[in-house]
């Protein structure tokens, strides 16, 4: 009952949940309601059946599934990684007035209020966009139309679960996973110690290779800007876009400098 007296039925877009004042159970409510994870199993689902429809049909076989999938899987933390690092964390989106309010909307508004659900989730027309171009290719040079849609599937579920570990390291208590520990540990200090490192979610094995893993806050120097990744007075003076677009600009920069 105090579920439902917290959370109306139906889903939601515009709500503010606070991930450092939820339970887990309250999460899982609130995730499967908001309209992006509706709408991403209801695309999947609809990926499926095809995929289902062609291997009954023979037009894939069961062991081009496997391969999409893995494919898919195996490509995603790299993937994530360089839209998280050369996209999210850029400064060339917010010099233009085309990018700023997509820059503002998928990363700006998040590092600005970290534990806002509402701003964590990706934007649906960003977000969905960059899953069909990272995996579309791939899968169908496996198994042309449906292997392309199985990597899509693959690619959208693997969204949604991406997602969901973004909001546990973000939710207010200690998970009880070792694994899951780490990942909160390190995503954390990507938002409350210095943002140009930690760009991972799920795993880190992408900044290992390319460097930009600190698994100890000593390891680099505390930074000014990991609630404006870098967008300050002086950027916004030069570049007024996300500055026009947020109402309490003044009040942000006071609080967060």
């Amino acid at each position: 009952m105090k579920i439902i007296s917290i959370f109306k039925i139906g889903f939601w877009s515009d709500r503010e949940y606070y991930l450092d004042k939820m339970t887990l159970h309250e999460l899982v409510v609130a995730f499967f309601q908001y309209y992006a994870i509706a709408a991403y199993l209801f695309f999947s689902s609809i990926f499926a059946i095809y995929v289902i429809f062609s291997l009954v049909y023979g037009m894939i076989s069961f062991y081009q599934i496997i391969l999409a999938i893995l494919s898919t899987i195996l490509i995603y933390p790299l993937v994530w990684y360089v839209l998280h690092r050369w996209v999210l964390h850029s400064q060339w989106m917010w010099k233009s007035r085309v990018t700023a309010r997509i820059w503002k909307r998928i990363h700006y508004d998040h590092h600005s209020d970290p534990n806002n659900l509402k701003v964590l989730f990706g934007a649906l027309y960003t977000t969905l966009p960059s899953v069909v171009i990272s995996t579309v290719p791939v899968g169908y040079f496996i198994a042309d139309l449906p292997g392309a849609a199985t990597a899509l599937c693959a690619g959208i579920l693997t969204t949604c679960f991406y997602e969901f570990i973004h909001c546990i390291e973000h939710l207010g208590y200690m998970p009880k996973s070792l694994w899951l520990r780490e990942l909160k540990k390190l995503h954390m200090a990507h938002h409350f110690h210095n943002e140009k490192g930690n760009f991972g979610i799920t795993n880190f094995v992408v900044d290992r290779l390319f460097g930009t893993i600190y698994t100890q806050n000593k390891q680099r120097p505390r930074s000014n800007n990991v609630f404006n990744l870098g967008y300050d007075k002086e950027n916004a003076d030069k570049y007024p876009f996300v500055a026009m677009l947020t109402p309490d600009w003044n009040d942000i920069k006071k609080q967060k400098h």
